[in-house]
């Protein structure tokens, strides 16, 4: 075990050149540096988080919901049949002309009404338009507050107007409350929707979700590992800095406000695109390939952080193209920007969600 601990923790691929992880361990008093260690208070405040998102939905989204007519009821249930309910669970959800035929003859049902059947099983398991308002809800009410605590911190922060106070020092740079606050409730929110993923309704993209927080958490964990948590801060907030339209969108569609949520999808893709396309790869990119190369140099992880940062600037683009596809092709046809979902997609949900990734 020691051995795999200091194969993993290897200095000469987390540290630049000349610096050790002694050099870290004791610093001045009053001084202190991000450590592995720090991150494991996340946990517990994921479960807090967790815990205050489950009260926060019951009786504030919930309430807003009632209030705004969106009722907590799912649609017609399909009627009690072991035969159909034993192919739902065990063969098919989406029976084909032969399994329809075959369970026509065996129920003496016509085929409509055994599509019919199998149409109502799965809106069953389909999150109701309350439990999605109030999931919005709760997303929209800690991205937003999330976003304005880390604006203001960073407002006050040196390298939030010269980036380059991301490197002079690194990696001797003191991890201060407000930047240790910051990313251990980022961390901590990611954990808890890891955590809420095995307790809410199943959806088609569980696995690809799951995927994505995973990764979230990682480049979180690895960036304050290695005390690039300054920079981190800036890639953090840019990507805040959209994430509460998207969620404002999906609430004013969830209660029919159809002018409105076109309105805050419009803002919500000109936030994208400029903090996306222009902000990242121009101030945050820069920073972190050119002036670290210039003040740090190159070392191991700092290229393993660069090229996880390129593969974000990718997706990027191509969840830019396709939602501005989208939004063309609605305006085209004269319709609204939020339509039905095609198969495949959640039903209900904004049809660009589908393809999009925080």
């Amino acid at each position: 075990m020691a051995a795999l601990s200091a194969w993993f923790w290897n200095e000469r691929f987390w540290l630049p050149h000349n610096v050790t992880w002694a050099d870290l361990a004791d610093p001045a008093p009053g001084v202190e540096y991000p450590k592995a260690g720090h991150l494991f208070s996340a946990l517990p405040l994921a479960l807090v988080i967790f815990t205050v998102r489950i009260l926060f939905e019951r009786f504030i989204a919930s309430t807003c919901a009632r209030s705004l007519h969106i009722q907590s009821g799912v649609g017609r249930r399909a009627q009690p049949n072991a035969v159909l309910e034993k192919v739902f669970t065990s063969i098919t959800q989406n029976p084909d002309s032969r399994h329809l035929t075959g369970l026509s003859k065996q129920l003496d049902w016509e085929v409509r009404k055994v599509q019919r059947w199998f149409r109502h099983r799965r809106n069953q398991d389909k999150p109701s338009t309350h439990t999605k308002f109030c999931e919005s809800m709760w997303r929209f009410t800690f991205y937003l507050c999330i976003f304005t605590y880390g604006f203001q911190f960073l407002w006050q922060c040196p390298w939030m107007w010269d980036t380059r106070h991301c490197w002079y020092g690194y990696p001797y740079q003191v991890m201060t409350p407000g930047l240790y606050h910051y990313y251990v409730t980022e961390l901590a929110f990611y954990w808890s929707l890891m955590f809420s993923q095995f307790t809410d309704i199943k959806r088609k993209d569980f696995l690809i979700m799951f995927i994505h927080h995973l990764a979230t958490v990682s480049l979180i964990s690895f960036s304050y590992v290695n005390n690039m948590a300054r920079v981190g801060s800036l890639v953090m907030c840019v990507h805040d800095a959209s994430d509460f339209l998207l969620e404002a969108a999906k609430l004013a569609n969830y209660a029919k406000y159809q002018r409105l949520c076109d309105f805050l999808f419009i803002v919500f893709s000109v936030s994208f695109f400029i903090t996306r396309l222009v902000i990242f790869p121009i101030w945050i990119l820069n920073s972190t390939m050119f002036e670290s190369w210039a003040i740090v140099g190159p070392y191991p992880s700092w290229w393993l952080f660069n090229s996880l940062l390129l593969v974000l600037q990718v997706l990027h683009i191509i969840w830019s193209y396709l939602i501005a596809r989208i939004a063309i092709k609605a305006v085209l046809r004269g319709k609204t920007l939020f339509v039905s979902s095609p198969s495949g997609m959640r039903e209900g949900d904004p049809v660009f969600l589908s393809v999009f990734v925080q």
